[in-house]
């Protein structure tokens, strides 16, 4: 089976899932109520998500392991299925990879902060989130994943710390991705970290590839990605909200089309982008639009 750097060496750009959380909530996913946990208990539900991605035509899809990591089930009284849920979740989308016609897509473990801070603004040194994070990462890479994607990071000493966890757990290719919003001083995370500045420690840590998930919709992104390769050689990923999310008659909507998120691919790739994908409001149908510009696209 080809590898992620097979495939893009092949199709320039590869083409990632989009939101799994929003996707959970047309299915009844309750507010406060674990996604990780249907790994056990709506396994079919979950299967059923990761079979829409994989007919879409993604060429990667996640595990829905964004939160499985210790510190954050030990919150909701879930770290005695830590293993579980993790083993689970890779089983879960490899089955669903495996349906696609034609060679399977890969698999990616997801991987999301812990949910606290790090010394001195928390609770968790950062010995404590390397070992957090190998303990998952080991999971994930003994079940088969291709990949592991460190995703919605905000502060970068976690992001270093968890990175460092999972080259110290697996062999497995590693991306980063951020999460950065327009300030007034230009883009940051909450933690006041810019684009460039986190590539660059990434890239110095080891990442594989490195980027930018969630925030606001694509026009923002393609910003992000442009600062981004202003400072780094490695391919970068992306994974764009669908616009912004507005309250609209007590529920959350988004609002940027299948077809405007698709007819912007081709700024993204000038922008120097490997990987692109959605995150919070982007379906099956924004997967679908962008495989379609992308097999478009000159090669």
């Amino acid at each position: 089976m080809l590898s992620w750097k097979e495939r893009l060496g092949r199709k320039r750009i590869l083409i990632a899932d989009g939101g799994w959380g929003t996707e959970f909530i047309k299915y009844g996913l309750k507010p406060g109520e674990v996604p990780e946990a249907w790994n056990i208990n709506r396994a079919s539900d979950v299967r059923a998500v990761a079979d829409s991605y994989a007919k879409a035509g993604a060429d990667i899809i996640l595990t829905n392991t964004f939160g499985a990591n210790r510190v954050k089930l030990t919150k909701v009284g879930l770290e005695d299925a830590a293993v579980e849920i993790n083993r689970l979740g890779v089983k879960i989308s490899m089955e669903a990879a495996g349906q696609t016609a034609g060679e399977r897509c890969l698999v990616f473990g997801s991987m999301g902060p812990t949910g606290d801070f790090l010394r001195p603004l928390g609770q968790l040194t950062e010995a404590e989130v390397v070992q957090c994070f190998a303990e998952q990462a080991r999971v994930l890479a003994r079940e088969g994943v291709d990949g592991i994607v460190l995703e919605t990071m905000m502060d970068l000493g976690e992001a270093v710390a968890a990175l460092r966890g999972v080259c110290k757990g697996t062999s497995v290719p590693v991306a980063v991705s951020m999460t950065f919003d327009r300030k007034k001083s230009g883009y940051a995370t909450i933690m006041g970290v810019r684009p460039d500045q986190a590539v660059r420690e990434l890239e110095r840590t080891g990442a594989d590839i490195v980027g930018a998930n969630c925030g606001a919709g694509i026009n923002e992104m393609i910003e992000v990605v442009q600062l981004m390769r202003q400072a780094t050689s490695l391919p970068i990923w992306s994974k764009p909200n669908a616009g912004l999310p507005e309250l609209i008659d007590g529920k959350t909507v988004y609002r940027e089309t299948p077809e405007r998120m698709a007819s912007q691919l081709g700024r993204m790739v000038e922008a120097g982008v490997s990987f692109v994908g959605g995150c919070c409001g982007t379906t099956p149908a924004h997967i679908m639009a962008l495989v379609a510009a992308r097999n478009e696209l000159a090669p």
